[in-house]
């Protein structure tokens, strides 16, 4: 009898028959069996790439030779040179060739072919020539008929528009003068002792100072006969019953002091030793200085204020 071996021998299967169901355990068995031959397979691929790539990189590297031009190459590049070359001889050669053959020749010419280049020269030359015959005649030159006023005519005309506006104004004075030197009418005091039923307002005032325009200046007067600047003011007011000193701070302390912009013609316009009647837009009546007379003028200092009687 022969002995057996462990090959004679058939093993025993470790899966269960198609008939019985796997338990648990050996479904989790199978499984790992699985898994652990995945593993090993890819860990067998890994290993041969990497062999691969160790003997590609052991390779010695063989670089390329650099690719030479072809000697026609060379040679169409040394005959583009010359061609510019070539080019640039062949102007320096022309131009002046040229310039030579159409410039030049009329100064080396001989006498008698170039005197017509040089009488077309001259005919041009001669184009800018204007011959005049010494028999035209010269026409007369006038000034034009504008004029300009010289400063010295403006400054006689001013004069004169002066002297003419003054003699005007002294001829009135003299008037008003030779009407006032006989007047015998009442005096303030007159008035006062008397007034005249005249109904006051400050336009009322006004108006009647107005009607003595033209009375002389008269230091200490105070009647129409000549008038101070005081005296002006007591007679005007005594004409309406009102009693004012014959002096500026009296007459200023008679009255009532008031905004400049609350002005009417009819006030008081008081300053340092003179006064007046206010006239309005910045003017004032009253009897000046001696030489003058009662008028209307602009207030000429703006050291004033304004007073309401």
């Amino acid at each position: 009898m022969a002995p057996t071996t462990p090959n004679d021998i058939a093993p025993e299967s470790s899966t269960p028959s198609d008939s019985q169901p796997l338990t648990r355990r050996e479904r989790r068995q199978r499984e790992a069996d699985v898994s652990m031959t995945t593993t090993s397979t890819s860990i067998a691929t890994s290993t041969d790439l990497v062999k691969r790539t160790s003997a590609v990189a052991a390779r010695p590297h063989v670089r390329r030779s650099a690719r030479t031009a072809p000697p026609s190459a060379a040679k169409a590049e040394r005959s583009s040179v010359w061609k510019r070359w070539r080019s640039t001889l062949v102007m320096m050669i022309v131009v002046p060739g040229l310039f030579a053959a159409f410039a030049l020749p009329g100064s080396f010419a001989p006498a008698s072919e170039a005197a017509p280049l040089f009488a077309k020269h001259d005919r041009m030359a001669g184009a800018q020539e204007l011959a005049v015959s010494t028999d035209a005649a010269g026409s007369a030159v006038a000034r034009d008929t504008y004029s300009a006023t010289s400063q010295e005519e403006l400054d006689e005309q001013a004069a004169a528009e002066a002297a003419a506006a003054a003699a005007a104004a002294e001829e009135e004075r003299a008037r008003n003068a030779e009407k006032y030197d006989s007047y015998s009418g009442p005096t303030a005091e007159d008035n006062l002792a008397d007034p005249p039923q005249t109904e006051y307002s400050l336009s009322a005032v006004f108006n009647t100072a107005k009607q003595y325009i033209g009375t002389p200046y008269v230091y200490g007067g105070a009647t129409p006969a000549g008038f101070d600047c005081s005296g002006f003011v007591m007679y005007v007011f005594s004409q309406y019953g009102i009693s004012l000193p014959h002096g500026v701070s009296g007459q200023a302390a008679a009255g009532t002091r008031i905004p400049l912009s609350q002005a009417q013609p009819g006030d008081l316009v008081i300053m340092n030793g003179h006064d007046g009647f206010y006239a309005g837009n910045g003017q004032i009546l009253d009897a000046p200085k001696p030489g003058g007379h009662v008028s209307i003028r602009p207030i000429w200092t703006s050291n004033y204020y304004i007073v309401r009687i």
